[in-house]
């Protein structure tokens, strides 16, 4: 069982940055594919980011509403991920969802039901 806390979420203006981060508490850390999520009031759950686990290069993928503005990396000695989030806007206002997955493919990475584990999620207010 993967254990996973997000933390770094907060308030901040539009045009500002955040910085999520995720810790795990799984020893094969570095074998899962990491991702996060977000959910905005009244809206379904959407992909964010992606990190393949490091024997797959860790490779990335974006959403294309952030594409260019948030970076996903892993820190694998830290069993940790974190979320850069810069140039915000309010529509980027959400809970933000740390998830874990067993050999996610990446053409598969925006499929939240092959992730196994999800942290209880950080929220991200961006006023405008």
């Amino acid at each position: 069982q993967v254990q996973l806390v997000e933390s770094g979420g907060g308030l901040v203006q539009a045009g500002g940055s955040l910085r999520l981060s995720c810790a795990a508490s799984e020893r094969t850390f570095s074998s899962y594919t990491m991702a996060w999520f977000r959910q905005a009031p009244g809206k379904e759950r959407e992909f964010v980011a992606f990190v393949a686990p490091s024997t797959w290069g860790e490779q990335r993928s974006y959403a294309d509403s952030v594409s260019g503005r948030f970076t996903i990396s892993r820190d694998n000695a830290k069993n940790a991920v974190y979320l850069q989030m810069s140039s915000l806007k309010p529509e980027d206002t959400a809970v933000y969802y740390c998830a874990a997955g067993y050999f996610v493919l990446p053409r598969n990475s925006e499929d939240s039901s092959l992730y196994h584990y999800w942290g209880q999620g950080t929220q991200v207010n961006v006023s405008s």
